[in-house]
């Protein structure tokens, strides 16, 4: 576990993307992949409003996950992560960081999640034409008014990190990371979170379905995965967790199954051997 402000989050949360991109957009297979997943004890639903198909139905995946949540008993005890400053024109992905978009987005993502306060909101992408300090402002502004609990940052680095420390407190990062990306390691942004006390949340952890795949080919992670007769998906998931307390891997999913394999992970332990065998062939 790691904290959240004063919510513990579980080491594997749900990335919620796929149910939006994929066969998940059947909503009882969405919900059910999602209460595969607190049933697993999963306490983290990791969402945004620009995961959908194209412009048309932005904010599809929000309102898939609260109705999920809705038909789980409630809330199911979930922390429901969104993200802000992506915008669809289309199908195309574009930005706009500015404050007013950002309240706009917030205020949004507020309606279709069916809250009054969103537990973790993000700024999804630095936007190059925002200044950076100006949208962490409208996030500290929102945070003032009630309507985020906690403020965290997707895709910073450790500059950007720095400079939004200055303006708000920062609950979270959430960048890539992935056997086949490993950069967050090498330019220390793992270890400041590490060091903060803050969660690190990996998005696509097995790298994308391609390459969750391939995983197999990763001769350390399968052989240990032949060993322990688990899915090499399951054993770079309990890899990545190995290396750093503060690193909570967010998998997609769009299967009930899928879900299950990689909560698991929490329970496959590396020793330092098999840590380091697997680290000398991917690091």
């Amino acid at each position: 576990m790691i904290a959240l402000g004063d919510r513990e989050l579980t080491r594997i949360g749900l990335g919620c993307m796929p149910l939006s991109l994929g066969r998940g957009r059947e909503r009882g297979l969405a919900n059910e992949t999602i209460a595969a997943a607190l049933d697993a004890g999963v306490n983290l639903l990791d969402t945004a409003d620009a995961y959908a198909l194209d412009e048309s139905e932005f904010g599809h995946n929000e309102r898939l996950v609260a109705a999920a949540l809705n038909a789980y008993d409630g809330r199911g005890g979930a922390v429901v992560a969104t993200k802000g400053g992506h915008t669809r024109h289309g199908t195309e992905w574009a930005l706009d960081g500015s404050p007013e978009y950002l309240r706009r987005a917030c205020e949004g993502s507020l309606r279709r999640l069916g809250v009054d306060a969103i537990e973790l909101y993000q700024l999804h992408r630095p936007d190059p034409d925002t200044p950076y300090a100006e949208s962490v402002g409208a996030l500290r502004d929102l945070r003032d008014e009630g309507k985020i609990r906690h403020v965290g940052l997707s895709n910073a680095n450790l500059a950007q990190l720095e400079e939004a420390e200055r303006i708000v407190p920062i609950a979270a990062i959430q960048n890539e990371l992935s056997p086949g990306y490993l950069e967050p390691l090498r330019n220390g942004e793992v270890a400041a979170c590490a060091e903060r006390g803050i969660p690190f949340l990996a998005w696509s952890p097995l790298g994308g379905m391609d390459a969750a795949d391939n995983l197999g080919g990763v001769a350390a992670i399968r052989a240990f995965a032949d060993e322990r007769g688990v899915s090499p998906q399951r054993v770079a998931l309990a890899w990545l967790l190995s290396l750093s307390d503060a690193i909570v891997p967010i998998p997609g999913a769009s299967r009930p199954e899928t879900i299950r394999d990689s909560t698991a992970a929490t329970e496959l332990e590396l020793d330092d051997a098999e840590r380091e065998r697997i680290g000398a062939e991917l690091l």
